[in-house]
């Protein structure tokens, strides 16, 4: 059987050419989605995807950009494809994975997926070191100052007369303007400076 899945990402836009040329594809189902393509949230390809469950089965789009967010998308998706069976046809680029220069080319893409993926982890892991040889760190910004710091420790052991803390985590945090968990994250840091 084969399913026809079509999207278009502004409300300007009009399905009805895509629903026209799957259609003529000889789709017996037509799902269409009005969505961003960098959307993770489609329900309509969720649905063609339910449907185009049996080997066999041809998943039709009229063009690549149509079906994934990214290369790297678009192989996971051939690939769920793929280990059910079902063969993805792309009208405007020829590409059917039924062939075997269709599948050629499916796995010519996963290779440059993983390629460009291990370059931006590369340039990552070079950026970092970089940035550490020069003193800086990565992260964000400590949300308490070392005098901050200094002085909600002070609070956190102040006690009353009674032996008790006079100001709870919770009046520190709001006093500093940050969440109980920051205070007690800053105070354990510091008690462990103190310790080394």
């Amino acid at each position: 059987m084969r399913i026809g899945y079509g999207r278009v990402s502004t409300r300007d836009q009009h399905p009805e050419a895509q629903h026209d040329a799957l259609t003529a594809a000889g789709c017996e189902q037509i799902f269409l989605d009005k969505a961003s393509g960098k959307l993770a949230s489609r329900p309509e390809l969720s649905k063609a995807l339910l449907v185009a469950n049996r080997p066999k089965d041809q998943l039709v789009v009229t063009k690549l950009d149509r079906l994934g967010r990214s290369l790297e998308h678009l192989i996971e998706l051939s690939k769920t494809l793929q280990d059910r069976g079902v063969d993805l046809v792309v009208l405007d680029q020829g590409i059917d994975t039924s062939t075997a220069v269709g599948r050629m080319f499916f796995q010519i893409l996963g290779s440059i997926a993983e390629f460009e993926h291990a370059l931006m982890s590369e340039r990552t892991r070079d950026g970092l070191a970089a940035a550490r040889a020069r003193g800086r760190t990565g992260g964000q910004k400590p949300k308490l100052g070392p005098r901050q710091v200094a002085l909600a420790r002070q609070m956190y052991d102040e006690l009353d007369e009674r032996g008790k803390r006079r100001y709870t985590v919770e009046a520190i945090a709001a006093e500093f303007g940050v969440t109980r968990p920051t205070i007690y994250r800053h105070l354990a840091a510091d008690a462990a400076k103190m310790e080394a």
